[in-house]
C-alpha cells in the first residue's frame, strides 16, 4: 500500500509538473536533427538515446495502449521510431520541458541535472560496451541502463522534499537503500520497476533493469549478461562521478570492477578499465563529465555565497524567457511556482487558474498537507470585499504581513481561514494580461513557526517580473487547456 500510495504521488507530481525535461543541448542537438532532410536513420536514434528524457518519452509512447495494434513489446528505439514515425521525436520535443539556466539556480535543481548527467554517463558506459555487438542487442542494453535509473530521478525530480532527506541520511554515511527505506518506505530500484510496470514497458527491460547477482545460474545467459552490462555501467559511472575521490583510488576501484565483471561480460577486464579511464578523459574534455564538474562547482559556490532571494527569483525569470511562447502552460507554472517557494523560501504555494466560468480554482500546490486541501481551494471571480478579489484587480503582487491581524482577519474568505490556519504572513501574485483580465494568481507563504520576515520592495519587484513574464504562456493557452490542467 505505502508503495502504491508513493507510485500516485509521483504521478499526481508529473501531470502537474510534465515528463522528465530534457538537458538544454540534447534539445538543440534534436531539433537540429529533425530537422536535417539528409540525417540517416541510425543517427536520429543514437540522438535520441542520448538524453534520458526523451528515451524514456519514446518508448513509453511507443508501448503505451494507442499502439498496442503494431505488437507492443518495443524494446528498442530503432523499433519504437519505426511505430511512430520519424516526425513523432519533434513532437515529442516541443512537449518536454528544458532544463536550463542551472548554474544560477536553487541547489535543488542543479542536484536533479547532476543526477540526470550521472544517468547519462551510464549509457555512455553501456553503449561503449556494446557498440561492436549486435546492433539491437546493444541498443536494448543501453535503453535498459538508461531505465535502471528512472526510480531515483522520479524522486530527485517529483518528490523534492522526500529527496533531501534521503541524500542529508546518504551524506550522513547511510546506505543509499537503507536512507530510500527509512525515508520513502521503498528503495528506487523497487520505485523503478513499479513504475516500468505502470509504462508498460517489456520484461526484458525491466529485468535488465535490476542487479546483476551471480548466484543465479539458472538464468538464460542472455539475461545475466544485460543485467551485467546495466550493473557495470552503472557502476562505472558512479565512480566516475564520485566527487573529492583521488585519482589513484578510481583506478584501483575501476580495476577492481572491472576484474568481477569480466567474466559475465566476456571482456578482458584490462580492456574494460582502459574504456573506463578513456571514457572519463573523453567526457572530460567536452561532455557529460565536464557539465557535471561545472554543476558541482556551481553547487559549491551556492553552499559558500548562497543567493539572495531577489536573485533566486531573477534566475527563474530567465528560465521562464529561455522556454518558448508555444511550450505547454503546466511546465511555466511550475517553473515559476518552484522560484517562488525556493527563492523566498516559502512553506507552500499554490497556483489559482480562472477556468472558463469564472472560477479561480487550484490547479497546483507545493508544500506540506498542500495535496489534502486542494479540493477546497477555489473562488469565483465575482467581486467579494477580500484580499484574494483586492489582489485579483490588481496589476501587481500584495504582501500581507500578519494574517492573523484582527483587521486581516476580516478580509480573508473562510475557505482559506478553514485550509491555511497556520500561515502567518503571505503573497499574493496576480497574473494579468494586456487586457487587464486576470488569468491566475499565485500564492505563497510562511508559517507561524518560520522565522518572521519581509519582502523587500527589490524582491516584489522580481515577483512581478516573473508574473509579466507567464502571461505569454496564458496568451497562447486556450481558455477550454485551462479547465485540463
Amino acid at each position: 500500500m505505502l508503495k502504491a500510495a508513493l507510485l500516485d504521488r509521483l504521478w499526481s507530481r508529473m501531470s502537474e509538473r510534465g515528463d522528465f525535461p530534457m538537458l538544454s543541448q540534447s534539445l538543440r542537438t534534436t531539433m537540429a536533427a529533425v530537422k536535417n532532410d539528409e540525417l540517416d536513420f541510425t543517427s536520429l536514434v543514437q540522438v535520441v538515446l542520448s538524453d534520458f528524457a526523451l528515451t524514456h518519452k519514446v518508448l513509453r509512447l511507443a508501448n503505451s495502449a494507442m499502439y498496442m495494434a503494431f505488437g507492443g513489446n518495443i524494446t528498442t528505439i530503432s523499433r519504437a521510431l519505426m511505430v511512430l514515425g520519424m516526425d513523432a521525436v519533434g513532437h515529442l520535443v516541443v512537449g518536454l520541458q528544458i532544463v536550463d539556466h542551472f548554474h544560477h539556480s536553487a541547489p535543488r535543481r542543479i542536484d536533479a541535472k547532476l543526477e540526470l548527467n550521472r544517468t547519462m554517463l551510464s549509457g555512455c558506459v553501456a553503449r561503449k560496451l556494446t557498440e561492436r555487438g549486435d546492433l539491437r542487442v546493444g541498443e536494448e542494453a543501453v535503453v535498459c541502463t538508461l531505465m535502471r535509473q528512472v526510480g531515483k530521478l522520479l524522486v530527485v525530480f517529483y518528490l523534492d522534499h522526500e529527496w533531501d532527506q534521503v541524500r542529508r541520511q546518504i551524506d550522513a554515511g547511510i546506505s543509499e537503500d537503507d536512507a530510500c527505506k527509512a525515508v520513502l518506505g521503498v528503495t528506487f530500484e523497487e520505485i523503478g520497476i513499479e513504475a516500468a510496470l505502470r509504462w508498460r514497458l517489456p520484461e526484458i527491460i525491466r529485468v535488465g533493469m535490476t542487479p546483476y547477482d551471480p548466484a543465479r545460474e539458472d538464468e538464460p545467459r542472455q539475461t545475466q549478461w544485460m543485467r551485467a552490462v546495466t550493473t557495470y555501467s552503472t557502476e562505472v559511472a558512479n565512480l566516475l562521478t564520485s566527487p573529492d575521490m583521488p585519482a589513484t583510488q578510481r583506478d584501483a576501484r575501476l580495476a577492481e570492477l572491472a576484474q568481477r565483471f569480466s567474466r559475465p561480460l566476456n571482456t578482458d577486464a584490462d580492456v574494460l578499465v582502459e574504456m573506463s579511464v578513456g571514457l572519463a578523459r573523453e567526457e572530460a574534455g567536452d561532455g557529460v563529465m565536464r557539465e557535471i564538474n561545472e554543476l558541482r562547482a556551481s553547487a559549491d559556490a551556492i553552499a559558500r555565497e548562497p543567493l539572495e532571494p531577489e536573485d533566486r527569483i531573477r534566475a527563474g525569470v530567465e528560465d521562464l524567457r529561455a522556454l518558448p511562447s508555444d511550450n505547454a502552460l503546466a511546465p511555466a507554472l511550475t517553473l515559476a511556482s518552484e522560484t517562488v517557494l525556493a527563492g523566498l523560501g516559502f512553506a507552500r504555494t499554490v497556483v489559482f487558474v480562472r477556468q472558463s466560468g469564472g472560477m479561480f480554482k487550484a490547479r497546483m500546490g507545493f508544500g506540506p498537507k498542500v495535496d489534502a486541501v486542494m479540493p477546497r481551494l477555489e473562488f469565483a471571480g465575482a467581486f467579494q470585499p477580500d484580499v484574494f478579489h483586492l489582489a485579483i484587480a490588481n496589476s501587481v503582487g500584495i504582501f500581507i504581513e500578519n494574517a492573523r491581524d484582527p483587521k486581516m482577519v476580516a478580509r480573508l474568505p473562510d475557505w482559506y481561514k478553514h485550509s491555511f490556519a497556520d500561515a502567518h504572513s503571505f503573497v499574493l501574485l496576480p497574473v494579468m494580461l494586456d487586457n487587464q483580465s486576470t488569468v491566475a494568481l499565485l500564492y505563497g507563504d510562511w508559517l507561524h513557526s518560520d522565522q518572521p520576515r519581509r519582502i523587500s520592495q527589490q524582491e516584489m519587484a522580481a515577483l512581478n517580473e516573473l508574473s509579466r513574464e507567464l502571461r505569454r504562456f496564458f496568451a497562447h493557452t486556450p481558455v477550454t487547456e485551462l479547465e485540463l490542467l
